[in-house]
């Protein structure tokens, strides 16, 4: 079997491709652990757990750092094989460009998130939780309490019919 050389070309459409590959089933993995652990792992009635928030922002952060990455590794290669066939190289120099004029630095953004800086790393800082709902009072009925007879006698009916 003749073995032929790749061109440069050839080898970076390759990579190119293993790369879109790999992220695009680390993007998966990803969507399926999250999926599962919010799907059949039990939760508080009300809110998520701490440590599922926490995980859940860490997922959601992946997630956007990897669909950003795809759409810029396939943007790239769409964007040059677009501006090759749109303008074809040319042969005079573009003419130097002037200097911008400095812009003010934009004015920062209120505290939303919640995450917090702290040094060199960004530190999670959980929400307050719902805690609002409280259980309701125990019954105060004796438990040796049974409605009278007919009322009995009507839910047994109701519950017959409702099986029929």
């Amino acid at each position: 079997m003749l073995k032929s050389k790749l061109t440069p070309e050839e080898i970076e459409v390759r990579i190119w491709g293993f790369v879109v590959v790999m992220i695009t089933v680390i993007l998966a993995g990803i969507v399926f652990a999250l999926l599962y652990s919010v799907t059949f792992v039990v939760q508080p009635i009300k809110s998520m757990a701490p440590i599922d928030q926490a995980y859940t922002k860490m997922l959601n952060d992946i997630v956007l750092l990897i669909v950003g990455g795809i759409g810029g590794i396939v943007g790239k290669r769409a964007v040059g094989a677009v501006s090759a066939a749109i303008n074809p190289p040319s042969v005079t120099p573009p003419a130097p460009a002037p200097t911008p004029a400095p812009t003010p630095a934009p004015a920062p953004a209120p505290a939303t998130s919640t995450w917090t800086s702290s040094g060199a790393l960004p530190a999670w800082v959980n929400p307050p939780l719902d805690e609002t709902w409280v259980p309701p009072p125990p019954p105060t009925t004796p438990p040796e309490h049974l409605e009278p007879d007919h009322v009995r006698e009507e839910i047994a009916a109701a519950r017959r019919e409702a099986g029929q």
